[in-house]
């Protein structure tokens, strides 16, 4: 258990401080609340004085083969103003999406313990036919959602 749960335990942390300091190098103005009681992992003022909420959500490179892209179980209802930061590491992707673009996009469960939360999965696999394995890629419906850099925050 140890270096697993460690690991696993700090890599959304990790994550989160890892994309602000690349937020941070853009520029960015950011601030990081120090509960995260709220889903606001890092706060961004515009240039034009106005303020944006982040919510930041990473999956690890060892998550189960065809799930890198998978962000599951998630409470939200729409806010103006807010963003997610949707971070693959194994597939080295992030995507960026309002709380509007996300709320279109999501699946939100119908039954089940998860009743209500939402989850969105922006991965499937398929056979790469120059090496005969399965490997992973980006639904073709959410590449208009990769970010490079964090234009769409300033």
């Amino acid at each position: 258990m140890g270096n697993t749960f460690r690991h696993s335990a700090g890599f959304g942390k990790r994550m989160e401080y890892y994309l602000i300091g690349l937020m941070l190098k853009e520029g960015l103005d950011c601030y990081v609340p120090l509960v995260d009681d709220d889903g606001i992992d890092v706060v961004i003022r515009k240039s034009d004085g106005t303020y944006i909420e982040i919510q930041i959500k990473a999956r690890s490179k060892e998550v189960a083969d065809g799930d890198a892209a998978l962000f599951a179980a998630l409470i939200h209802e729409h806010r103006d103003n807010y963003y997610f930061l949707f971070y693959s590491e194994r597939l080295e992707t992030m995507w960026i999406l309002s709380s509007e673009e996300f709320l279109k996009e999501c699946v939100t469960n119908k039954n089940g313990k998860n009743c209500g939360k939402r989850s969105i999965w922006f991965n499937g696999n398929k056979i790469d036919k120059s090496i005969g394995e399965k490997k992973e890629y980006v639904y073709p419906r959410f590449e208009k959602y990769i970010a490079t850099n964090f234009d769409r925050f300033k």
